[in-house]
């Protein structure tokens, strides 16, 4: 699983680095230095085709990212779960979901669920094993709303506009911050070598990038949070507030049989942070979804 896992990590990187390689050379930006400084709108161009090409391949291999990484099983009516794929079916109906969803179950003993894919017309719900096992139906079926409002929602195609924003702007700012440190560093140079030829601009953006993704990562958690209690919202009009609620409490019962190992799911899973570690969580405290559910009604 780990290397597999690793492979699908190196061919997503390859993918993301042809594709930008082939859109630089057509569009002709790759060069943003100049003899007299930096050329801000070839730049501009360039973190933005490296910011929105990353993150539009991550969106477009969602669910096949989800279905290897996670072992998801993708389940029909004429399965075990027939009535798992009922619901869901049933519920994206009563969004407006013109094309249903996939249903898939991965074997798992936590409690999750998620909902991915490029846009709400090509989206997969999944559930683990573990939440079927330890939820009843009425509250299974609070999870499944919650997770039918965020394709609804088109949340997976929000989430990829805004990490692409913020990694553009990470690169942008990254660079001029180097290239200005540099210059007020390479005053007293006798040589006439560009500022940035040498080993210490790259790694001024280097660390540079590292600080502002750090920074962007607090607009990112806003983003997801908000999105998570618009989706609770959407879950309550779907399924009823009772058991959007009920399904709450149990996740919140449950919440130490979540799995947050794997950094490149923690998107998908269930929070328990509270104190400042809660701003870059993905995911508000259930406490706070519950509060805010039921303050909405």
């Amino acid at each position: 699983m780990m290397f597999k896992r690793i492979f699908l990590f190196v061919l997503t990187n390859i993918l993301v680095m042809v594709s930008v390689s082939i859109i630089l050379s057509v569009l002709g930006v790759g060069n943003y230095l100049t003899a007299s400084g930096i050329d801000y709108q070839s730049l501009m161009v360039f973190c933005l085709v490296w910011g929105f090409v990353g993150s539009g391949i991550s969106l477009l291999l969602s669910k096949f990212m989800a279905k290897r990484m996670m072992g998801v099983e993708i389940v029909d009516e004429r399965s075990q779960y027939g009535d798992l794929v009922r619901k869901v079916h049933l519920l994206a109906k009563q969004a407006g979901i013109e094309k249903m969803p996939e249903v898939g179950v991965y074997h798992s003993p936590e409690v999750n669920a998620f909902a991915t894919g490029p846009t709400k017309n090509n989206a997969l719900v999944a559930v683990s094993t573990g939440l079927l096992q330890q939820m009843n139906t009425e509250e299974v079926e609070g999870v499944l709303a919650h997770e039918v409002a965020h394709v609804a929602n088109g949340d997976m195609v929000t989430m990829a506009l805004v990490q692409g924003v913020v990694n553009a702007f990470v690169m942008f700012f990254a660079r001029v911050a180097a290239f200005a440190l540099s210059q007020a560093m390479s005053g007293d140079r006798d040589d006439d070598r560009p500022v940035t030829s040498g080993m210490g601009y790259h790694l001024t953006v280097m660390v540079c990038e590292i600080l502002f993704s750090f920074l962007g990562m607090f607009v990112v958690a806003y983003v997801s949070r908000m999105r998570e209690y618009r989706a609770d919202q959407g879950g309550a009009k779907y399924a009823g507030k009772h058991k959007m609620v009920a399904a709450l409490r149990r996740l919140q019962q449950k919440i130490d049989m979540v799995d947050d190992s794997q950094d490149a799911m923690k998107a998908m899973k269930i929070s328990s942070k509270k104190g400042f570690m809660n701003f870059l969580s993905t995911h508000p405290s259930l406490e706070d979804r519950i509060a805010a559910l039921e303050r909405s009604y």
